[in-house]
């Protein structure tokens, strides 16, 4: 029964990724792969700081550029790796015009409209939350916003360097109501139901 309890959280967990992604897509300004990163990077943390667990279950890691989703921008970067996605959208590369060994990503929609069915109330504020405070913010300004001083990601590059995963437990501070044993309970179960 577990691991089919399992099969049902990390299908959850995907739906819950891929109506995120369109949602934020949908309702920011210039969502392109790295601001996404980050809203996506903002929704789960929020999301742990205040109830223990993640939205998503997507890990981050402290890339030069801010907190990555590493499992995603590889699915991003693949052209194979996206046979769910591409019911719902597809991601072109696109040439940056001036530097022609650059380019970003687009996430053009095919569903433009995303099934908040999938989240929790709590889910939904948040995501409504986050796309009030960034709807007009480019990628570079949130990115100077994630690599605030003692924020995750600066926690993580100054203890355990560049690329290192970025621990969960690094968001929690006064605002967190939980008990720390409870975050770590929840967290765990969490885990459990949704890691290989």
């Amino acid at each position: 029964h577990f691991n089919s309890l399992k099969t049902i959280v990390i299908d959850i967990k995907r739906q819950k990724l891929i109506n995120a992604i369109i949602y934020f897509v949908k309702n920011t300004k210039n969502c392109k792969k790295m601001k996404l990163f980050k809203l996506l990077y903002f929704l789960d943390f929020i999301h742990f700081k205040l109830y223990g667990n993640t939205v998503t279950g997507l890990d981050y890691f402290a890339w030069p550029m801010g907190p990555v989703p590493r499992e995603l921008y590889n699915e991003f970067s693949s052209d194979d790796n996206l046979e769910d996605f591409k019911n719902y959208f597809r991601v072109d590369k696109e040439t940056d015009l001036e530097d022609p060994k650059k380019y970003s990503f687009n996430i053009i929609l095919k569903q433009k409209t995303p099934d908040m069915s999938v989240f929790t109330p709590k889910e939904k504020k948040i995501l409504e939350d986050i796309v009030f405070q960034f709807k007009d913010v480019t990628a570079k300004d949130m990115s100077e916003i994630t690599h605030l001083k003692n924020m995750p990601w600066d926690k993580t590059i100054k203890q355990k360097g560049e690329n290192a995963l970025i621990d969960y437990e690094l968001a929690i501070d006064e605002d967190t109501k939980l008990p720390l044993e409870d975050i770590r309970e929840r967290f765990k179960l969490e885990r459990a139901l949704t890691k290989h």
